[in-house]
């Protein structure tokens, strides 16, 4: 009713109104009609004019919606105190720095978990091997990440010992084969080593996947994790290590560290799915 009456009320337009805005629509068109021959005879303003953003969108169209969302995504970094170390006698005091805070904490935890990963110099000469492993990075909390330049201390007794004790859980992306490439390069095996793409794909489901840790990052936390070519294959036997790329190994570590405390944090699928479940049943009986 109410929108009858409306209409209704909006019927009584009186000629002389219906004059009026046909004679406001003719004068804007002549308007707009004098604009655009004032445009065609300045050549200079012409060519500075703008498309309308509509037409802008349809020359430049977007298919994936989600891109604008992942262009601000914030950027994950460590933000502690990065401790570097270079000569053997460096690295063998940060180890024995980080084995006396485990020390410490092992009475409150029943494992310690260390965020690890190291860099080497790649190699884009066919038929040569990489560069020895160059830099390990170590993370065991949000307020310290050794960064250790092994490729000119070695590795000395104290880090072999953290490296080898099978109480210690270390964690990383693809850290199978970094403990590979450190037991070819320097005869030291690494113990207790748990690959975070493996453990994702337990806790997230959805059938295997090859998780990366820049990937994971984005999957967990909605953070990048930046990773440049001219850092990430850089020259990591340099002699003294650039801050970007101290930022760059000690952000690998931490970020290590961080996604595995997340996944520890969600249930298992199939503990999800019995709950689901259950409470389903409790809606339904009630």
């Amino acid at each position: 009713m109410g929108e009858q009456d409306e209409w209704e009320g909006e019927q009584g337009l009186a000629d002389e109104d219906l004059r009026a805005i046909d004679d406001a629509i003719e004068s804007a068109t002549k308007k707009r009609r004098s604009d655009d021959f004032v445009e065609s005879s300045n050549p200079q303003r012409s060519r500075s004019r703008r498309l309308p953003r509509s037409i802008v969108a349809l020359q430049h169209p977007n298919p994936n919606p989600l891109s604008r969302c992942e262009m601000r995504l914030s950027v994950m970094k460590f933000g502690g105190r990065i401790l570097y170390s270079k000569t053997a006698i460096d690295v063998e005091q940060a180890a024995n720095h980080l084995l006396h805070t485990i020390a410490n904490s092992k009475s409150k935890k029943t494992q310690f978990v260390l965020g690890f990963d190291i860099e080497w110099r790649p190699t884009f000469t066919k038929g040569f091997s990489p560069g020895k492993a160059a830099v390990m990075q170590i993370c065991g909390d949000t307020s310290h990440c050794h960064v250790m330049h092994i490729f000119h201390s070695g590795i000395p007794k104290s880090l072999q010992l953290l490296l080898e004790d099978p109480t210690l859980l270390k964690v990383g992306a693809g850290i199978a084969n970094d403990a590979v490439k450190v037991f070819k390069d320097y005869n030291v095996s690494i113990k207790a080593v748990e690959d975070l793409s493996y453990l994702a794909n337990q806790k997230l489901g959805g059938g295997p996947h090859q998780w990366g840790l820049g990937s994971l990052t984005k999957k967990l936390i909605s953070k990048e994790l930046r990773k440049p070519n001219k850092i990430k294959l850089g020259n990591w036997e340099t002699n003294f290590l650039s801050k970007e790329q101290l930022d760059y190994a000690a952000t690998d570590a931490f970020a290590s560290w961080y996604l595995y405390q997340v996944l520890e944090g969600l249930p298992n699928p199939e503990v999800a799915v019995c709950q689901g479940s259950e409470k389903l049943e409790g809606a339904t009986s009630e």
